[in-house]
């Protein structure tokens, strides 16, 4: 096998004396990656370039690919474009998807989704696997073309095949949550396991999600915390957030508030929306950390931008409820921002504020009515969802930009009082009929529109 490998080496090098570029794209190729010869990034260069200069795409692609990583050479993507593009244009697929992640990421080039997804088509369509992913991923996203989960499923199966990590950690993903495929832990499971072990970040931190809530695998909290230390070692976020909730509360490993802080902060400051707004709620109460409204505020506020309903509803709820100069009409644009991703706490704030009226809110019964509504469908297991109905039973008793209806005004108010609601309770209390009394001619369920 010596002997062979030394034959290779020499077949080699007498081709590339003789200026053939496939045989100096091949030398150029051992000096980079080290193999048969002493790795050497300035003479694989060397030699790429005299190949590329023949007009071989392997080289010009393998060209751009130095300099778009700055190996060997100062980085340089203006370089890394051109070349990528002489290669694509000769059909080499490997370029096709590297000029699409330079589109993708505008390296060196203006983000442009659309052509990145030209580009990961044509190379998905040679069956490049890596371009396979990447496309898969687009579609998974709704980036540059329309969100479709089931093609995003379909070629990341085709990726997954291959041996692709991230083909395998995202179409794992999609069969935990059902996204594109049938909702199959066991499929996940299996997944995130092959991702995992090469790995992959995404995957292990997933696969300790699974550990940790017992979906498709035993719970087990530790094998959970071991599987979010990979991940979090390696910079991902999720896992540095849910690792720090394991220390938060003690699951798998030994309570420890100062590390799950630490690890919080890690995450949020990669603008991770759920670690912001969950170490932003530990802040509003004291929970692990000093009270601070102003640290939650900001935090909560960085994550709402971001489109995150809860902490959306959290930064109305600040102006409204917490800090100390009350701004109700920013109140109230977080607040319908939350309401129309269905947070029904938000729902519920903000029908209230059309209900009653606030400075810079404006009464308005009728969007107060389709708010309450939806905020009150959850009347069986929340709180806030029997003040919704409190409060609708109040606009029927008034008739508040409705026909007033005392039959249903009071049905509202028994389903919430027999649940519990003081409020609710105290209407009913004096009059001549019983809380059962209500419910056994109005009904014990309430049905909303959709």
């Amino acid at each position: 096998m010596l002997n062979d490998t030394f034959k290779e080496l020499l077949d080699v090098l007498s081709k590339s004396n003789n200026g053939d570029p496939k045989a100096l794209s091949s030398l150029g190729l051992m000096c980079e990656k080290g193999k048969l010869v002493e790795q050497d990034y300035k003479e694989a260069i060397r030699l790429y370039k005299l190949a590329a200069d023949k007009g071989l795409p392997d080289a010009q692609n393998n060209l751009g690919l130095m300099y778009a990583r700055g190996k060997g050479v100062e980085q340089n993507n203006k370089e890394a474009l051109e070349l990528f593009r002489l290669a694509a244009g000769q059909g080499n697929a490997s370029a096709s998807a590297n000029l699409g992640f330079m589109y993708e990421n505008g390296n060196g080039v203006e983000r442009d989704y659309k052509e990145a997804v030209r580009l990961y088509k044509i190379a998905a369509d040679q069956k490049l696997t890596r371009a396979q992913s990447c496309l898969g991923r687009m579609y998974f996203e709704g980036k540059g073309v329309m969100r479709d989960y089931k093609e995003a499923a379909r070629l990341c199966d085709l990726a997954a095949n291959g041996n692709d990590v991230r083909a395998q950690a995202l179409l794992g993903f999609m069969y935990a949550w059902g996204k594109g495929v049938d909702q199959n832990y066991d499929e996940a499971v299996k997944l995130y396991r092959l991702a995992a072990d090469q790995g992959n970040a995404d995957a292990q931190a997933n696969l300790g999600f699974m550990y940790a809530r017992g979906s498709g695998v035993e719970q087990d909290h530790k094998e959970a915390v071991r599987l979010y230390k990979l991940a979090a070692d390696q910079g991902n976020a999720r896992a540095q957030a849910n690792l720090g909730y394991m220390y938060f509360e003690g699951k798998g490993v030994e309570q420890d508030l100062r590390e799950a802080v630490r690890l919080y902060k890690l995450a949020a400051d990669q603008g991770d929306a759920i670690a912001q707004t969950d170490l932003g709620y530990r802040y509003e109460k004291g929970i692990g950390v000093d009270q601070d409204y102003g640290e939650a505020f900001r935090l909560y506020r960085l994550a709402a931008e971001q489109g995150n309903a809860i902490a959306q509803y959290k930064t109305g709820q600040m102006y409204d409820v917490i800090l100390f100069e009350k701004n109700y009409a920013e109140a109230a644009k977080w607040y319908d921002l939350a309401a129309k991703q269905n947070e029904s706490q938000a729902q519920f704030r903000l029908g209230k504020f059309y209900k009653e009226g606030r400075p810079g809110v404006t009464k308005n019964p009728m969007k107060a009515k389709v708010l309450l509504e939806s905020a009150a469908r959850t009347y069986e297991t929340d709180a806030h969802a029997l003040e919704a109905l409190f409060e609708l039973g109040e606009m029927y008793e008034e008739g508040l930009g409705m026909e007033r209806n005392m039959a249903l005004a009071y049905k509202y108010y028994a389903v919430a009082a027999k649940r519990g609601h003081l409020r609710a309770t105290k209407k009913i209390e004096g009059q001549p009929f019983k809380i059962s009394e209500i419910l056994e001619l109005a009904g014990d369920s309430i049905s909303f529109p959709k």
